[in-house]
């Protein structure tokens, strides 16, 4: 294949060395295009700078040695493990090589190939000389003429059918082949930010001259990345808001002063300001986009039923999307004994509601015709069919549970862009709000309200479990209920999962044993949604006293008489997930428990419970989640329908975060749409349809 025009959109096939069978590989690790391969960056470097003499080799040290490879061999011991040795030999001398159960590297290495390995050499009284290299960690296969690459060499998540090699060689005969980058930022934020060029830092970032011109290649790279991001979000702001004007709701008036004092309790000092600024939002002539994050318990629904009531007295309609039906149905049971003696007319959408095809047209109507002020429903919210008269605020609960799209197919449920109002009780720090949600203003609830009992934590050892159980059990004949969370819906023959009891299994040891004579049910997420609500409303009526449940209850129904929860192989899970299960409990008047066995020896395990025992707020355990975890692991695999980082890091680079954001701020004005266009070419580029919403002005 060849082609006279460089551009970054081409099939990776147009690099040099990439044949149909190698970019068959290529795909499975997400590279189709040559800018694909570019971004591919290194996830570590390896300092090659110092190349020893297979004679200079001194046991314990770490060596970067080059050689022929001969006397490969392979036995198998008795325990199974295959052990893999060869000589590399060069002018010098020779040295033995171990590779420890690696079966694949017999149909990888052969006599003759010449090696760059780097490792750790060991005293080994079997091998030739006395000294092994058995701590391999990596190695390059060299053609016969080829010179070794010396300096600091790029280490990519690779796989067997595409080596470090493979990479190394593809991404140099990429950089050789390409032009000059053109620059995306302009000349000003590049002086005010101090950033080096976009096409120096592109080549550096894979093969750095040193580590400080590595360090500046990763700061423009990165500021780049989280830029172009906080630009997009912005955008898809300016754009929803200068699109159409928003609804412009009435001051606070005789109906929500009436749902205040239909409240049972007085709201707290941070409800208080949060209904203010959202209050002070509705009224703008501008759509309000506002994120409220609160802690489990904190009391944020209160906020949305205000809001929901300020839309009402100012003759619109509200919708309230829920994650699940059984919190749809909850949150229209409690919103009508409150709202209907107002006056206020709440109706419920979801699947069950409208199975009969009468029942769903004749909701419908009442919809579509303002016979209801507010509905609560599912994502059946946003089916084909159901149009609101008059839509002036749209709340989504649990965030993170919809995806952008459904947001804004919600939006578009009304001719005037109604005030949009977001919930989660995922605590997130302040820095990875900025680039979750980058389009939201950001409201916090940390107060709980007066009256909630803290609930008591304990991490205890498997060996314990008799005892747990038995006090389990003693809080349930009290008049009590409980739930047991178990990380696996069945058992696993995995190795790594083996030793991991399953909630099927813990389920039949519990409610055949101590719990014999007690109703216990199981509750996982490969049951169909039916029986899963069926199950959860026997739970919530109080006719089940213990639940066995996997991770589903996350985000679950208020029931206020369960007042212990037990976690078992509690190593499985993150602090921030502990945090929302253990707020299943403790909504109660009784004191509430929560029960976290483990019998992991690892460190980061032992902390990570360590903190819980000891924390009750979520923001704080939020931070910690992130340093001991990672941001790539912090949102698991939705990211909130966000674009993946590739090289920024939002905990490390949380002051180029700052920067960039305030950058994009500036940047994205009035004066500056000219360079609208190539914006939206780079965001199309990097994030392919991530920011497809976005149009030209």
């Amino acid at each position: 294949m060849s082609k006279t025009e460089f551009e970054l959109t081409d099939s990776v096939m147009y690099v040099k060395g990439v044949g149909p069978r190698r970019a068959v590989a290529l795909e499975k690790l997400n590279i189709r295009t040559k800018y694909d391969l570019l971004t591919h960056y290194p996830r570590s470097y390896e300092n090659h700078s110092d190349l020893t003499a297979i004679a200079d080799i001194v046991p314990e040290e770490s060596v970067v040695i080059v050689g022929r490879l001969g006397d490969l061999s392979s036995r198998k011991t008795s325990r199974g493990l295959t052990i893999i040795t060869a000589l590399l030999m060069d002018e010098t001398g020779a040295v033995q090589l171990t590779w420890f159960n690696q079966d694949y590297l017999l149909r990888k290495l052969h006599n003759g190939m010449r090696l760059l390995v780097i490792g750790k050499a060991k005293y080994d009284q079997w091998a030739v000389g006395g000294i092994s290299v058995n701590q391999i960690q990596s190695f390059s296969v060299l053609e016969p003429d080829e010179e070794p690459e010396l300096g600091i060499a790029p280490v990519y998540p690779a796989t067997a059918a595409v080596t470090q090699s493979n990479f190394r060689k593809a991404i140099k005969s990429l950089l050789e082949s390409m032009p000059p980058l053109k620059e995306i930022l302009p000349q000003e934020i590049l002086d005010a930010q101090e950033l080096i060029s976009l096409d120096e830092a592109m080549r550096a970032v894979h093969f750095p001259k040193d580590y400080l011109q590595l360090d500046e290649a990763r700061r423009r790279l990165a500021f780049d990345e989280l830029f172009l991001i906080q630009c997009g979000l912005m955008l898809i702001k300016r754009q929803t808001r200068d699109e159409r004007l928003g609804i412009m709701h009435s001051k606070s008036g005789a109906l929500v002063k009436a749902a205040l004092n239909a409240l049972p309790f007085d709201l707290t000092d941070d409800q208080k300001k949060v209904f203010r600024a959202v209050a002070n939002d509705m009224e703008d002539k501008l759509p309000m986009r506002r994120l409220v994050q609160g802690d489990v318990g904190s009391g944020k629904t209160v906020v949305a039923l205000l809001a929901l009531v300020k839309t009402v007295e100012s003759g619109c309609q509200g919708a309230f999307m829920a994650p699940t039906e059984i919190l749809a149905n909850q949150h229209y049971e409690k919103f009508s004994a409150l709202l209907t003696g107002l006056g206020i007319r709440v109706g419920l959408l979801s699947a069950k509601v409208t199975r009969s095809p009468k029942q769903r047209r004749e909701l419908y109507e009442k919809i579509s015709a303002h016979e209801l002020d507010i509905v609560i429903g599912t994502h059946a919210l946003i089916q084909e069919g159901v149009n609101f008269a008059r839509l002036g605020l749209v709340v989504t609960d649990e965030q993170h549970r919809f995806g952008v799209t459904q947001r804004s197919t919600l939006e578009k449920k009304s001719d005037a862009v109604p005030d949009m109002l977001v919930m989660t009780a995922t605590p997130i720090p302040r820095t990875m709000t900025l680039t979750v949600y980058g389009d939201l203003d950001v409201s916090l609830i940390k107060q709980l309200p007066p009256g909630r009992k803290p609930i008591e934590t304990v991490a205890k050892s498997r060996r314990s479990r008799r005892k747990i159980y038995e006090f389990v059990r003693a809080e349930i004949l009290a008049g009590r209920q409980a739930y047991v969370v178990c990380p696996l819906i069945e058992h696993s023959e995995s190795e790594r999962l083996a030793d991991i009891q399953s909630a099927e299994e813990i389920f039949d040891e519990l409610s055949r044993g101590v719990f014999s004579d007690v109703p216990c049910a199981l509750l996982h997420g490969k049951m169909k949604p039916r029986d899963k609500d069926d199950i959860m409303e026997k739970f919530r009526d109080g006719t089940t006293k213990l639940l066995v449940s996997t991770t589903v209850i996350e985000v679950g129904v208020d029931v206020p008489n369960a007042s212990v929860m037990v976690v078992e192989h509690a190593e499985r899970f993150g602090l921030a997930q502990l945090h929302q299960l253990r707020g299943r409990v403790g909504r109660g008047a009784a004191k509430s428990h929560c029960i976290l066995v483990s019998d992991s020896t690892a460190s980061v395990a032992k902390e990570r419970l360590e903190i819980l025992e000891t924390t009750a707020d979520g923001f704080k355990l939020a931070e910690q989640d992130l340093k001991l975890r990672g941001p790539g692991q912090f949102f698991g695999e939705a990211q909130h329908g966000l674009p993946d980082l590739k090289i920024a890091d939002v905990f490390r680079d949380v002051e180029v975060l700052i920067q960039a954001r305030d950058a994009a701020e500036k940047f994205i004005t009035d004066d500056n749409l000219n360079y609208f266009v190539g914006l939206r070419k780079n965001l199309a580029l990097a994030y392919g349809d991530k920011f497809s919403q976005i149009t030209e002005a």
